[in-house]
């Protein structure tokens, strides 16, 4: 019996792989609306994100009756959206790019000690990977936050927590073949140090690998801060971050649906353009996609 399929799956599936085979598409979008904004943030906002005016609270976006001094409309205490937007961006970036770097470093450098030393120092690594993997970002944060407060480094420590032991076991796994590799046993023949090995023979056939997951991963940290500071686990009040705005508007979702649809906007976006930048890297930088 034949099986007939919808076209909307086939036309998604074609949608997207014609995105993933323009990287420029995905680069401009994570420009406009996260690395220009959070670089230039100071110059381009017209307003200052935490000072607003009861006067000018839940102003609607130009589009739907507002005024070009808000173009994105007003939140509920008169502060401007679209400048509150732009510094949440540096806030977004701030927290990926240091909780990527951290968490990174620690997993890259555990996985190749796990990878190339095997035997007890292995198993111990992978136990504690397995652990990490198991215990909820969200319990972790609630119980930081109850201890020190919400605040930046929390969340930085959340990050780090969570991604980590990713980094770990997916070099852990690639360290495993590529000491086996003939390259890697010259080396010991002629004397080179276990280091000096690891750092320039192994640490360089891992990095496409480490900037694939890097890139992928700013997506994931991006909604983790967002769900974080949501919940009242992440940035503290007043300062802007897309989570706090989001949160800020839920309960206005019918009179004053603008404060929370445009942060969640640019969290969308951003995420999605991630993604397919990330999935664009894996497709170059990956041998073995490469020669299929």
């Amino acid at each position: 019996m034949a099986v007939i399929e919808s076209a909307e799956p086939n036309a998604f599936r074609r949608m997207w792989r014609w995105l993933r085979g323009y990287p420029l598409i995905p680069i401009f979008v994570l420009l406009v609306l996260l690395v220009f904004p959070a670089i230039f943030a100071d110059v381009l906002a017209p307003h200052d994100p935490t000072q607003g005016a009861i006067r000018n609270r839940r102003q609607p976006p130009i589009f739907f009756g507002g005024t070009w001094e808000y173009p994105l409309g007003t939140d509920r205490l008169g502060r401007d959206i679209l400048s509150r937007i732009m510094y949440g961006a540096r806030v977004s970036l701030s927290i990926s790019l240091v909780g990527i770097f951290v968490g990174g470093l620690i997993g890259v450098t555990l996985g190749m000690l796990a990878g190339y030393f095997r035997g007890w120092l292995d198993a111990v690594i992978m136990r504690l990977v397995e652990i990490s993997l198991a215990l909820p970002a969200i319990l972790l944060a609630l119980v930081l936050a109850a201890a020190t407060g919400p605040s930046f480094q929390t969340i930085i420590v959340v990050v780090a927590f969570v991604l980590w032991a990713l980094y770990a076991r997916q070099v852990r796994g690639e360290v495993l073949s590529i000491r086996e590799r003939d390259y890697v046993a010259r080396a010991r023949v002629a004397g080179a140090s276990e280091l000096w090995i690891m750092v320039r023979h192994i640490l360089p056939n891992v990095a496409n690998t480490i900037i694939v997951l890097a890139t992928l991963q700013v997506g994931s940290v991006i909604i983790l801060e967002a769900t974080l500071s949501f919940l009242g686990l992440g940035v503290p009040r007043p300062t802007p971050a897309w989570g706090l705005m989001v949160a800020d508007g839920r309960q206005l979702i019918v009179s004053a649906w603008w404060i929370s649809f445009f942060p969640g906007l640019a969290i969308t976006l951003t995420v999605f353009s991630l993604n397919l930048l990330g999935d664009w890297l894996r497709d170059r930088l990956d041998p073995r996609l490469a020669q299929v």
